[in-house]
């Protein structure tokens, strides 16, 4: 069994499980850990049963309750040095204490070997990472590619040969840059590299990263404001039907946890 949910996602916060046989963790925890710990009996899952929370980055809408449920739910964190540093302040005392990986340097956690690599957004040290349940004979991979400002090489690279990716598709220009009720500085922010991807922008990670192992994407913080989430998913769809491939797309909300996906 290797699955994933996104439990929550969007500029109001967000949360992704990844689990097998062996391991349960999440990737970042965004939101109340009210909220959490519903999500996961949501999907009837033991919130006893986590092994680890992993940060990718420390951004409100990706930490706000990482302290509250580890230390709740008696948890090891992990992220990065200087995130760690960033963000000791709102974390709080960690009673597992912090582990550190470090972006181009794989490290595993139970059954799961996690390769964190780095985004492109405005942050201290943001990861995007890649997940792969050891000696998996179907080598299945998961990619979880969020907060990225542009189309990095590095971002083609580790998505290429995933089975199921996890891709934001954050907003629509026209809306974002004309019909948006956001101020100018925001709109600059998420318009540039070290913002957030658009739909186009999505489609054109699809359009160079898709082959015939791609059977799933996931497309993850959507802006409520700047986007419409039938839009998103067309236009992810329509380059799939170019490539040939009909891999599922599937819909990140903020309402909502996905239902656990097999990878």
């Amino acid at each position: 069994m290797f699955q994933v949910a996104m439990l929550y996602s969007g500029s109001k916060g967000n949360a992704c499980l990844v689990k097998t046989d062996k391991t349960k963790l999440v990737v970042d925890i965004g939101f109340s850990g009210k909220r959490f710990l519903q999500s996961l009996s949501d999907l009837s899952l033991d919130c006893t049963k986590l092994d680890a929370v992993v940060v990718s980055h420390e951004h409100t809408d990706h930490i706000s309750a990482v302290g509250i449920v580890a230390r709740k739910l008696n948890l090891p964190v992990y992220l990065t040095k200087k995130t760690y540093e960033c963000c000791k302040g709102k974390l709080g005392k960690l009673p597992q204490g912090v582990r550190h990986f470090a972006s181009g340097k794989k490290f595993e956690i139970g059954d799961l070997e996690i390769d964190p690599f780095a985004s492109s957004h405005d942050a201290i040290d943001p990861c995007n990472f890649v997940f792969t349940k050891k000696e998996d004979l179907a080598e299945r991979k998961l990619a979880l590619a969020t907060d990225n400002g542009y189309i990095s090489k590095i971002l083609l690279h580790k998505l290429k040969d995933c089975t199921t990716v996890i891709l934001e598709s954050n907003h629509d220009k026209d809306i974002l840059l004309t019909s948006g009720n956001y101020p100018w500085e925001l709109v600059q922010r998420i318009n540039s590299r070290v913002g957030h991807l658009s739909n186009e922008e999505a489609a054109g990670v699809l359009s160079q990263v898709v082959n015939a192992k791609l059977k799933r994407v996931i497309l993850a913080h959507l802006s409520a404001e700047n986007n419409l989430p039938e839009l998103a998913q067309a236009t992810a769809e329509n380059v799939l039907k170019i490539f040939g491939n009909g891999a599922d797309v599937v819909l990140a909300r903020q309402e909502k946890s996905t239902e656990l996906l097999d990878i």
